[in-house]
């Protein structure tokens, strides 16, 4: 199976409903013949329901931002799994970087909503990522495998279209600081070493996204760059002309 590339939106806590709905009419308009590139959109909750119907019958999906591990239950502010799948979410990002570090979320709470989301029949967008510190210590490997071994712990095997893996540099993102070639080619090349020690050849074909200050600058170059399969965009992703030139750049140049 040859990896199709992927471009995923996180918007984070920007737009309202109608924003968001106008901006994926938008888009949607501009990349009609974009069929090479699987592009989500990761709005917030209070778009998902509004955003899917837009997006029905198109090649186009919707992913969330997060969910609850337990199906049901008295935890204010949460959404569980089941939820999302009944609105027609596909996609749920799962142990970003500020969900590890803004809201304490450990990697045993991130391997539980994976799981339950697994169990969902959903597809995990599964964030990891070394701090600056990590890095400046020569620790970037040891803290990806750590992540993806708690993160996947108990997952017996690995369905190439049920998982998503986005290495982000903590200290790229948002911050328009953006990792070396070199840099995003050897994290990438270590995690596929990590999923195939660990699931075997059936990992080969699971697509690895970039993010961290991924832009319509940048992008031509590190779609280029051997292990990276897409990117999982931030703030480019909340405008209308970096976001599809993104698309194009990935259309155009990624080889797979």
């Amino acid at each position: 199976m040859k990896i199709k590339p992927i471009v995923a939106g996180n918007w984070k806590m920007h737009k309202s409903l109608s924003e968001g709905v106008s901006f994926v009419d938008k888009i949607q308009n501009r990349i009609l013949d974009k069929e090479k590139v699987k592009v989500i959109f990761c709005p917030p909750f209070n778009s998902l329901f509004s955003i899917v119907d837009v997006l029905d019958g198109t090649s186009l999906s919707v992913g969330a931002q997060n969910a609850h591990h337990e199906s049901q239950g008295a935890f204010t502010g949460e959404i569980s799994v089941e939820m999302l799948k009944s609105m027609g979410v596909q996609y749920v990002i799962i142990g970003h970087s500020e969900r590890r570090h803004i809201f304490g979320e450990t990697d045993g709470w991130i391997n539980q909503k994976i799981h339950a989301v697994l169990n969902g029949e959903l597809t995990p967008i599964f964030c990891i990522g070394e701090t600056l510190v990590d890095r400046q210590m020569s620790q970037t490997n040891e803290i990806l495998y750590h992540q993806i071994k708690l993160g996947l712990e108990g997952v017996e095997s690995i369905d190439a279209e049920r998982l998503i893996v986005a290495y982000e540099p903590v200290w790229a993102i948002g911050t328009g600081e953006t990792a070396s070639k070199d840099q995003v080619e050897e994290a990438h090349g270590y995690v596929k070493l990590i999923l195939d020690a660990e699931f075997g050849h059936s990992s080969s074909e699971v697509p690895i996204l970039y993010g961290g200050s991924v832009n319509e600058n940048n992008a031509s170059e590190l779609i280029q760059t051997a292990g990276v399969d897409g990117f999982l965009i931030g703030g480019a992703s909340l405008k209308e002309d970096s976001f599809c030139s993104i698309i194009d750049q990935v259309t155009n140049y990624y080889k797979g």
